[in-house]
């Protein structure tokens, strides 16, 4: 009897060692990944720079691509052809700019309005509130022809809250103001994977807010982005573009001039500075050097 006990008792402890291995492996094998095909590119609002609109229209192939601006983050029942940086994309010479919108999901579950999004080779999510975006589209046919896009090889893009939408966690998404980090909108469309997308952070001065979401969830890596810059994404790493800067959560530091002299906080008070032309692979959550 006392054989059969301790027989039971040591499958019982080995039952729950490879438990407790499987969640620290599971925990460490969070990674932020990005589309397999296609690139995006990521605006944290503000003014379009020439050089991010032109980056956008070269990945969907040039001025004769076809291209669809959603403006619906913006809360209007109905937009003209020039709403949600459409006026600016024509501007840089794309031809073909479509606006499209909805916010009946009836509508956006429907074949008749997916087609244009199903022959496009870039979509542009225009800015607003990122929670109108779920609302109108998350868990539809429209959503389903967004990454499909990208499987095709074609390009999104996005500023402000046509940035955050990208992500798989959907930062500042309550519906009662844009302060609330983490609200009652949490799912982006995903097209990074593991990744919380925060936009106009310098310009109005949001550099710590980031820290609402990863004291929550501490397994995201975090991307603040400044206005009038991008992060322009392809497979699992990016290049940033643009006038000013993009922050990085990853409970690390980066220096051009290293952090040896340096005092740091505690790692998960750590975020650092990237610039145009930095590089960043999210998968290994570390600068492309």
């Amino acid at each position: 009897m006392k054989k059969k006990y301790f027989f039971y008792t040591l499958l019982l402890l080995i039952f729950w060692v490879f438990q407790a291995m499987s969640c620290d492996s599971n925990e460490g094998n969070v990674k932020t990944t990005g589309p397999k095909k296609g690139s995006l590119v990521i605006v944290g609002g503000g003014a379009l720079t020439e050089s991010i609109v032109s980056r956008f229209i070269d990945l969907a192939g040039g001025p004769d691509a076809m291209i669809v601006v959603i403006p619906t983050a913006g809360g209007a029942e109905i937009y003209r052809n020039n709403a949600g940086g459409a006026e600016r994309i024509r501007n840089r010479g794309a031809k073909n700019v479509t606006v499209l919108h909805t916010n009946d999901r009836n509508e956006a579950n429907s074949e008749v309005f997916v087609k244009q999004i199903k022959e496009a080779d870039g979509v542009w999510f225009g800015g607003g509130r990122q929670w109108r975006l779920v609302d109108a589209y998350k868990d539809t046919k429209t959503e389903e022809a967004f990454h499909d896009l990208l499987k095709r090889g074609g390009v999104i893009g996005g500023s402000s809250a046509g940035a955050t939408i990208q992500g798989s966690y959907l930062a500042r998404g309550d519906t009662k103001n844009n302060q609330i980090m983490m609200g009652d909108h949490e799912k982006g469309f995903g097209f990074i994977k593991n990744i919380a997308i925060d936009q106009h952070v310098i310009a109005r001065n949001r550099h710590f807010d980031m820290f609402d979401i990863l004291k929550i969830r501490p397994e995201l890596l975090g991307v603040s982005i400044d206005e009038s810059t991008a992060v322009v994404v392809k497979g699992n790493s990016f290049e940033v573009v643009g006038d000013s800067y993009v922050i990085i959560f990853d409970g690390s530091f980066w220096s051009r001039e290293g952090s040896d002299l340096k005092t740091l906080p505690p790692s998960d008070k750590l975020f650092y500075f990237l610039r145009e032309g930095d590089r960043y692979n999210m998968k290994k959550r570390q600068v492309i050097n």
